[in-house]
């Protein structure tokens, strides 16, 4: 096997505005001339030997220098164990023990043998197009958190062995012309997100298995695969969401074709669909993305939604106690609470017995110290920090309300309290580059006008009594925060509606009885009669 002498250096992370790849200066197919080294992983279990066959042999047919990459296949566990197949390639194999399906161990696997800084992912079934390594490689040469998402198609070749590929002058796409394929490209989204060029908070969902890649330290800097998927489905998409959230350039890079070798067939797309519904359940916990999450409200999830921190260096116990009691009421309740401490051991002990003996129960409360909020809840997507305890009805729903497309929105209250609401791939970009989170996209200066704040803004610094409840508004107090909201003929008749259930529900208590204990007694002793 040829040796790899050829030094690594690290490209820049990548300093665009929102995911618009356009914008990092990236060389052309034809004029690119690599010199950064790649590692291609390949997860293998059970594939048949030819089939394995003919995906190196498409690698033996790319572009890219021989001398400048090198391939890494993991068994899972297979029996009996894969030797290693005869190749021209830089190759190496490792082996791990099965323990169910083991797709993203067998690929942290590789990415930890992996020798170089480029880690291309290839499943052992799929067949590369000459350029596949080109054209996903020349973006990591431009940007070390760029994130490549390729493309592919199934095709059934069974009757085509290695040699006819290694041998065949042409394109794949010219040698399948005639056979019948099917797709996997999610069109529908890049069209709506103009090839993830406009803002959203979605770009991992084009992510197709078995041929994407990653820079190798990025890779880990988000965590690798999350090794808890034991089950066929959702483990790279779940891996682009977090590499979205840590401020990954995400590009749909459809030129890096590959093929599926064999078409599914309606038994297997059964089970595929069986395990999607399964992996939907699981994800739904770890992707916090409205899409795949939706509105479940009074649901708690792994991963929260929104980080709430408080600085509570700047307010007594009692106003940072009101504080969280009115957070966990908010409308928005997909959220955890951050207490961020200053070092006072003598205060921040007291803080602690209080927090610990009113919330311990809700693990939404935390405490944190030294450690920052992107680094506490790193796969969370919104941040919204307050200077100082604030008690505000609804504060997390109308800074998410206001902040839209804008990835940083802060209020500044006349007692100089700022609070304010951020994506977190735009703090985490920042972090890495050194520059401002208004580099990577709008900004937003809002008013306490804007959010409503104005009387129903309390500075907690007055005397609070911990015996009393806290933040949970009165049956009469909803109402009139409800009247309140109407702003519109829509919202008034919606308004309406809401009246006519509540009268519905009183109406039904009353027939049913007092809810007293006396009064359900008394409905028991007139439905005997």
């Amino acid at each position: 096997m040829p040796t790899l002498t050829v030094p690594e250096c690290t490209p820049p992370p990548n300093a665009v505005r929102y995911n618009d790849w356009r914008q990092l200066p990236v060389a052309p197919l034809e004029a690119f001339v690599p010199d950064l080294p790649v590692s291609v992983i390949i997860p293998y279990y059970q594939t048949p030997a030819e089939t394995l066959a003919r995906t190196l042999a498409g690698l033996e047919r790319q572009t890219y220098p021989r001398s400048l990459f090198e391939v890494v296949i993991v068994d899972d566990g297979s029996e009996p164990p894969l030797q290693l197949p005869e190749t021209p390639l830089s190759a190496k194999l490792v082996r791990q023990q099965r323990s169910g399906f083991g797709l993203a161990r067998a690929r942290n696997a590789g990415a930890q043998a992996a020798s170089h800084g480029i880690l291309l992912f290839l499943d052992s079934d799929i067949l590369v197009e000459d350029d596949w390594m080109a054209t996903h490689a020349r973006w990591h040469h431009a940007a070390s958190d760029a994130v490549t998402m390729g493309a592919y198609a199934d095709v059934a070749i069974d009757d085509i062995n290695a040699s006819t590929i290694r041998q065949h002058s042409g394109s794949l796409r010219e040698l399948f012309a005639e056979r019948p394929a099917d797709q996997r490209l999610h069109e529908g989204q890049l069209i709506r997100t103009n090839r993830l060029t406009s803002p959203t908070d979605d770009p991992f969902s084009v992510m197709l298995g078995g041929n994407f890649g990653f820079g190798r330290d990025f890779y880990w800097s988000v965590g690798g695969h999350d090794e808890s998927f034991v089950r066929w489905g959702m483990e790279e998409i779940e891996l682009g969401y977090r590499a979205t959230v840590g401020g990954a350039l995400m590009v749909p890079v459809q030129e890096a074709f590959a093929w599926h070798q064999g078409r599914v067939d309606n038994a297997r797309r059964k089970v595929n669909e069986r395990n999607l519904r399964l992996q939907r359940a699981k994800v739904a916990h770890l992707i916090a993305f409205d899409g795949i999450r939706g509105d479940a409200a009074g649901r708690l999830f792994t991963v929260p939604q929104h980080v709430v921190t408080i600085a509570a260096k700047n307010g007594s116990t009692d106003a940072v106690l009101e504080t969280v009691a009115s957070i966990l009421a908010d409308r928005v309740h997909d959220l955890t609470v951050r207490v961020e401490v200053d070092g006072d051991e003598e205060r921040d002990g007291e803080l602690e017995v209080w927090l610990r003996e009113m919330f311990q129960p809700d693990p939404r409360v935390h405490i944190a110290s030294h450690s920052s909020a992107l680094d506490d809840f790193p796969a969370s997507p919104f941040h919204v920090t307050l200077s100082a305890p604030l008690v505000a009805k609804d504060i997390v729903f109308r800074l998410r309300q206001e902040l839209a497309d804008a990835v940083l929105a802060t209020v500044t209250l006349a007692d100089g309290t700022r609070v304010s609401i951020a994506r977190a791939w735009a703090l985490n970009r920042a972090r890495r580059t050194g520059k401002n989170v208004d580099q990577f996209g709008d900004t937003k200066a809002l008013s306490g006008n804007a959010l409503k704040l104005g009387k129903a803004v309390r500075s907690g610094r007055g005397a609070f009594n911990p015996t009393e409840p806290v933040g949970y508004p009165t049956r009469w107090r909803r109402l009139l925060n409800r009247a309140r909201a109407v702003h519109g003929l829509r919202e008034f008749w919606f308004f309406l509606k809401w009246l006519a259930t509540l009268g519905r529900k009183a109406a039904k208590a009353r027939w049913l009885g007092s809810p007293t204990p006396a009064g359900r007694a008394g409905t028991r002793q007139r439905a005997t009669k």
